[in-house]
């Protein structure tokens, strides 16, 4: 019982975090970059620390979320619940987040190499805002979860 209360805090917590940086920097820090208010050197220092704080994120959401799916559900309830059904697309939500990141600050990094800023950061804030959208997408999953409205 402790553990499964520590694997939905982790799973939660660090969810949480990876979505609220990743619609920070779409909807304040490339905003910011594609004004001008931003060089090259800090914006791809955020851009790497994002992507690494993603790629930890994905690691942790793989092993609480594991557990917690392998502990709770079988093929059939995952399959054949609404609830199963929600965790599933929590998975997909969480596989688009994680390449959505991936693209996108590498589009950015490839201009800022150039001494860039303007250009990339446009080229991929519609990138970021799509992975913000995904994220909230999921903590709304989420939250369908954890209130106990999701579907039997």
């Amino acid at each position: 019982m402790v553990l499964d209360t520590v694997m939905v805090t982790l799973h939660v917590l660090v969810g949480a975090l990876w979505v609220g940086s990743v619609v920070f920097v779409a909807g304040a820090v490339l905003p910011a970059a594609v004004e001008g208010a931003l060089d090259a050197a800090p914006l791809e220092k955020i851009a790497d620390r994002l992507v690494y704080l993603s790629r930890g994120a994905a690691v942790v959401m793989f092993v609480t979320g594991g557990h917690l799916a392998g502990t709770r559900y079988t093929v059939e309830t995952l399959t054949g619940s609404g609830r199963g059904h929600l965790v599933l697309a929590m998975l997909a939500l969480w596989l688009v987040l994680t390449a959505l990141v991936e693209i996108g600050r590498s589009r950015l990094v490839d201009g800022l190499r150039e001494k860039r800023v303007r250009a990339p950061a446009a080229d991929s804030t519609a990138i970021f805002r799509a992975a913000a959208v995904v994220g909230i997408l999921l903590l709304v999953d989420a939250g369908l979860l954890a209130s106990g409205m999701a579907p039997y």
